[in-house]
């Protein structure tokens, strides 16, 4: 009898453990908390052993998941204030369609969505624009272009009247080392410069493509030149595009001391990430910049502080731009800004608001998150990603 009874449970178990009634695969819960959620890159830990290549949703709905490891990431296309959905992972077979790709193209990483090209990243330098430039202005580790949703440029590279400047670029300005004041920024002063180093990695994938990159800040002011800061770059590239809203990108930099000295930045208007726009802005009226705290006189703006900013103008007769969101986690968040009364040229700049430093055996990290555009910037729009980016929606992972 105890036997029997013994194989009648253990065949009731098999069946509710095979049974979807009974044995669910892990599921993923997103809650939207305060805000309205849309085209939202959402990341979390896949439990051990797990694999999965989507997750399912409400009425079949399959959103592809892009893994790193343990690390998982996908895009929940829409969801209201105050709601939450629950997905399951599973697992398709078959080629994913619509991915964000990277390729190396000589000395460039070139990024597209299907075959709409997005941004480049200059790893290696590349050719100057004119024969008079001076090799001290030879530099890599920046991107341009950057091509909004419709293929317009809203990035410039060696503008004649600041040939130092690259669509997207980090260095430091007035800086103090080791009783020296190199310039990083001015490369015509042969005081500084940025090298780049390597490409550490590079991926494609259904949701993000990206890189990371090394770069070193070099000390020119002896005869010997001293690294001071090494610099990684992280950048990923969303599955986002959209015609209304744009696409959007991350750029998040490392920096840490390369000696046991301190690099300084004592106050100064600017510094740090730099923005070029393209050169049909140049001029008072060319280029418009709005930030969120409804900014839109440049002059204004210029060394308040905002969570984000937009710098637009007209490219082949018609409207484009991009705008810069920064981080609440960064140092002296909200940062202060410099916005330039008659080029189009933008950065967060922490030192605006005092003197600062970078001290040995810690590590600095700021992140950017960049959203392109067509027509004017929509505040509403750049508010939602901004929140999205600041207050991403809550993720609950369950066996």
């Amino acid at each position: 009898m105890r036997s029997t009874q013994r194989l009648l449970l253990g065949f009731a178990f098999s069946l509710a453990t095979a049974s979807p009634g009974f044995a669910a695969s892990p599921t993923v819960t997103v809650e939207a908390g305060n805000f309205d959620r849309r085209q939202t890159v959402v990341s979390f830990d896949l439990p051990a052993g797990v694999q999965a290549s989507h997750l399912q949703g409400p009425r079949n709905q399959l959103l592809p998941v892009q893994t790193d490891g343990s690390r998982a990431s996908v895009v929940v296309p829409q969801l209201a204030k105050g709601a939450r959905v629950t997905y399951q992972l599973v697992t398709k077979t078959g080629k994913e369609q619509g991915e964000v790709s990277l390729r190396r193209d000589e000395k460039k990483l070139k990024v597209a969505s299907g075959n709409r090209p997005l941004l480049e990243y200059q790893a290696e330098p590349g050719d100057f624009p004119r024969a008079d430039i001076k090799d001290l202005f030879r530099r890599g580790g920046y991107i341009h272009p950057i091509l909004s949703p419709s293929g317009k440029m809203v990035t410039d590279d060696f503008p004649p009247n600041h040939i130092h400047h690259h669509g997207i670029w980090w260095a430091w300005t007035k800086t103090e080392f080791d009783g020296r004041e190199p310039d990083f920024w001015n490369m015509g002063d042969g005081k500084g410069r940025v090298d780049f180093v390597g490409v550490d990695r590079s991926w494609s994938g259904p949701v993000d493509a990206g890189f990371i990159a090394r770069n070193r800040f070099v000390d020119l002011t002896k005869k010997e030149p001293i690294v001071v800061l090494n610099e990684v770059w992280d950048v990923r590239v969303y599955n986002t595009v959209d015609a209304k809203r744009g696409w959007m990108f991350d750029l998040t930099s490392t920096q840490e001391c390369a000696t046991d000295k301190p690099l300084k930045l004592p106050e100064y208007r600017y510094g740090g990430i730099g923005l070029r726009g393209n050169r049909a802005w140049n001029g008072k009226e060319n280029a418009h910049f709005l930030t969120s705290e409804g900014i839109s006189d440049r002059i204004k703006g210029h060394a308040t502080k905002a969570r984000w900013c937009d710098m637009s103008g007209d490219v082949d007769g018609a409207r484009a731009g991009i705008a810069v969101l920064g981080h609440p986690e960064n140092f002296r968040a909200p940062e202060p800004m410099r916005i330039h009364p008659d080029e189009p040229f933008f950065n967060f700049a922490p030192m605006q608001a005092g003197d600062m430093s970078i001290e040995p055996g810690k590590k600095y990290v700021w992140r950017y998150r960049f959203v392109v555009h067509d027509g004017a910037p929509d505040p509403k729009a750049l508010d939602a990603a901004w929140n999205d980016f600041a207050n991403p929606p809550k993720i609950t992972v369950s066996q």
